[in-house]
C-alpha cells in the first residue's frame, strides 16, 4: 500500500519511535510521579525530557507543556479553561470541528457569543476583518495555523500581535503545522498552542499537548490525582499539574520523545520543502486534466491536496484508490467551514496528504491510479 493519508496521521513512524515504545513497555513503564522506585522515576525522567524537547522546538518554557490525548482534547481544555463568561470570541472561517464544535456548544450554553472572521485575501485583509469584528467584550481568538483541507496558512504572528494589543487570549490550532512550520510561542504571542503528537511530529497516536505562552492557569476541566498535594481537595494551581489529572500515557510520550529527536536531526524546513516538492509534482500532473477538479484556497504549496473526479462521489474515488493500493481520505475531513469555502458540494472531496516517507514513485503511482479511475468511470 502507498500511504497518502498523512494529514490524518503520519505513517509509518520512524523506527526509533517503535523501538523505544517497545523498550518502555518491556523495561521501565512505571507510573510517573507516583512512586520512588526505578520504573516510576525512569518514566518521569523520559516525560520531563519530552517536555524539554517540545519547549525547545516551540520556544516555550518546559513547565508550560501540558500533555493531552490529542489536539482536540488540547483545544477543549484551552478554550473551556480560559473562557471568560459572557464574552465574545472570534474564530476563522477555516476551523476544524475541534474548534467549531466546542465554541458552538459554549454559545448554546450561553457562556459566550462568537463571530467568524474571513481568511480571504492578504494578511492585511485578514487583520482588517478581525478588527472589524472586535467587540468591547472580545476576550479570545482561536484560529488554525494551516487548513487541513487547503493550502491556506494564516499569519499567526501578526494575529498574535493584534491579540496582545487588545488583551485578547490567543489560541492556535497547530494540528497541521506542528513539526512542519517553525512556530515560536513567545515571538508569536501565543497563549495556548494546541498540537498533536501523531501528525507532523511523527510520534504515536494517543499523545498531544497544550503549550502555554505563560504560566496562567484557568479553571480545571478534569480533576483527579496528580501525585502531589494529595490531601488537598483542589487541583494544583500551577502548570503542568493543573491540567494533568490521572496517569499519563507514558509509552506514547516516550515515542514522541524519539520522534522529536528524529525530526530535529532531519530538520523540519528540509522536510517541508521535500513534501512541497512532491505536492508540486502531483499538482502539475493533474492541473490540466479536464475531469479533475483541484481545490485551492491560494497559491501556497503545502502537503495536502483536495480534488474530485467529475461528479463521482469522493467516497467512490477513495475506495477505488484503495483497491489500487493508494491510501487517501474522502468526505469533509471534520472541516465543514473549509469545505464551504472550497465549494466541494454534497460529497466533500478526496484528500491526499503527503509525508516525509513518501517518494516521487508514490506520487506517480497515485497519478496513474487516478487516471485509471477516470478511464473506468468517465465515458
Amino acid at each position: 500500500m502507498i500511504y497518502l493519508d498523512n494529514a490524518a496521521t503520519t505513517f509509518p513512524k520512524p523506527p526509533s519511535v517503535i523501538r523505544e515504545m517497545a523498550e518502555c513497555m518491556r523495561s521501565y513503564c512505571g507510573n510517573p510521579g507516583r512512586s520512588a522506585h526505578y520504573y516510576s522515576i525512569k518514566s518521569a525522567e523520559k516525560i520531563f525530557e519530552t517536555r524539554e524537547l517540545l519547549a525547545e522546538l516551540f520556544d516555550a518554557e518546559s513547565e508550560n507543556v501540558v500533555f493531552t490525548y490529542n489536539t482536540t482534547y488540547a483545544l477543549n481544555i484551552a478554550i473551556k479553561s480560559l473562557l471568560k463568561y459572557s464574552s465574545h470570541i472570534l474564530i476563522s472561517d477555516i476551523e476544524h470541528n475541534s474548534v467549531l464544535r466546542p465554541i458552538s456548544k459554549c454559545e448554546e450554553q450561553k457562556l459566550c457569543t462568537y463571530s467568524i472572521f474571513s481568511t480571504n485575501g492578504s494578511d492585511d485583509d485578514i487583520l482588517n476583518n478581525i478588527n472589524s469584528l472586535l467587540q468591547k467584550n472580545t476576550s479570545m481568538l482561536i484560529c488554525t495555523h494551516v487548513s487541513n483541507v487547503g493550502e491556506r496558512r494564516l499569519p499567526i504572528e501578526k494575529i498574535g500581535r493584534l491579540c496582545k494589543e487588545h488583551n485578547i487570549t490567543f489560541i492556535v490550532d497547530g494540528a497541521q503545522s506542528a513539526g512542519i512550520h517553525n512556530i515560536s510561542v513567545k515571538k508569536m504571542n501565543i497563549d495556548a498552542l494546541c498540537i498533536p503528537g501523531h501528525k507532523g511530529l511523527y510520534g504515536p497516536q494517543g499523545v498531544g499537548a497544550i503549550i502555554f505562552g505563560n504560566d496562567y492557569v484557568g479553571r480545571s476541566i478534569i480533576e483527579g490525582g496528580t501525585g502531589i498535594n494529595s490531601l488537598e481537595l483542589q487541583m494544583p494551581d500551577f502548570l503542568p499539574e493543573a491540567y494533568e489529572a490521572g496517569t499519563l500515557s507514558t509509552p506514547a510520550i516516550v515515542g514522541l520523545n524519539e520522534a522529536l529527536k528524529w525530526l530535529k536531526a532531519k530538520n523540519i524546513t528540509k522536510l517541508r520543502i521535500y513534501e512541497e516538492g512532491l505536492y508540486n509534482i502531483l499538482y502539475d500532473l493533474l492541473k490540466n486534466d479536464e475531469h479533475i477538479k483541484l481545490y485551492k484556497m491560494n497559491d501556497y504549496s503545502g502537503n495536502t491536496m483536495c480534488f474530485n473526479i467529475n461528479n463521482l462521489p469522493s467516497s467512490v474515488v477513495a475506495n477505488e484508490l484503495s483497491k489500487r493500493g493508494i491510501c487517501v481520505r474522502s468526505g469533509f475531513h471534520c472541516s465543514p467551514l473549509g469545505h464551504r469555502i472550497l465549494n466541494t458540494g454534497n460529497d466533500g472531496a478526496v484528500r491526499i496528504g503527503i509525508g516525509a516517507f513518501n517518494s516521487k514513485n508514490d506520487i506517480y503511482s497515485a497519478y496513474e491510479a487516478i487516471r485509471d479511475i477516470e478511464k473506468q468511470y468517465i465515458k
